[in-house]
């Protein structure tokens, strides 16, 4: 796969997670008798760091692939992965952004 594309799918990747996973998850706090809006933006602050995990495809093989670049001198593999992680932060941001805007919390 080409990088654009290895970034790309890494953004929307964690973008959906953390839209799909606060949207989903707040049917509870509905259930609950509580605030889905407040349980979407609750979610969406804690499902961040899993979205990035899930986009960055595993953790073992990002790990992997850190260590071949760092010890092995593969420069172009490193910096093929710390885009791809600053992408799928960048995802998560953007994911969480949209669900505070959209439930016009703070």
């Amino acid at each position: 796969m080409s990088i654009p594309g290895e970034i790309l799918i890494s953004l929307f990747t964690a973008a959906g997670v953390v839209l799909g996973g606060a949207m989903i998850g707040s049917i509870g706090s509905l259930l609950a008798g509580e605030s889905p809006f407040a349980g979407m933006r609750h979610l969406a602050g804690s499902v961040r760091l899993w979205a990035v995990v899930v986009a960055m495809g595993g953790t073992f093989s990002a790990i992997q692939a850190l260590e071949s670049g760092i010890y092995f001198g593969r420069l172009h593999i490193l910096l093929r992965q710390i885009l791809v992680i600053i992408s799928a932060f960048c995802g998560a941001q953007l994911g969480h952004w949209l669900i505070k805007e959209i439930t016009g919390g703070v």
